[in-house]
């Protein structure tokens, strides 16, 4: 009886550390994606589109003081995308601010994986223009410098990582100047 008891003891110690293990092993995978850092800026990415044919059309409306981003589809062109980050969306804080990142990728069969390109006006290998919504003055964007790099791209998504500051300039003031930072995933849907 006294081996039974220490066989049946044996068998849960297994088993729970074969649930431990794959449980941890499962954390461990989610943990280390090879895109996310543990000192990313905290935007939940609200929106993604990735479109093949396409072309950023980015338009600035000074009456209205804002910029308009979208992605045109009617004129061909190649692969470009347009995602949104939303900063503290905390109920009643009213410091929550949101940032749209346009991205315009050239051929996003021609990128390496696991290599940064860098983001900004030419000569920077990918164009890329954002805006911010927040309940600050009116801010209209000056550019984008940084990097983005491809973790994957399957027939529907891609996978990358935005490692970028975002200049933008009051609209009444062209001395006053802000700056956000983007540091973390995004993810494109077709």
């Amino acid at each position: 009886m006294a081996s039974f008891s220490r066989l049946r003891a044996t068998f849960l110690c297994n088993a729970v550390a074969r649930r431990f293990c794959s449980t941890l092993l499962l954390f461990l995978c989610l943990a280390c994606d090879g895109v996310s850092r543990p000192d990313d800026t905290l935007g939940l990415q609200s929106s993604a589109r990735w479109e093949w044919h396409g072309r950023l059309v980015v338009q600035g409306d000074s009456t209205l003081t804002l910029v308009r981003m979208a992605i045109d589809t009617m004129h061909g062109g190649g692969d470009v995308a347009l995602a949104r980050f939303d900063f503290n969306p905390a109920v009643g804080e009213g410091d929550e601010y949101s940032l749209t990142l346009a991205l315009d990728l050239g051929r996003a069969r021609d990128l390496r994986q696991n290599v940064p390109y860098p983001l900004g006006p030419p000569p920077a290998r990918l164009p890329a223009y954002a805006t911010v919504t927040c309940l600050c003055r009116p801010l209209k964007p000056d550019s984008v410098r940084g990097t983005f790099t491809l973790a994957t791209r399957g027939l529907r998504q891609i996978t990358g990582r935005v490692d970028a500051t975002l200049y933008f300039t009051e609209w009444n003031d062209a001395a006053r100047h802000v700056t956000y930072s983007l540091h973390q995933r995004i993810d494109l849907v077709k």
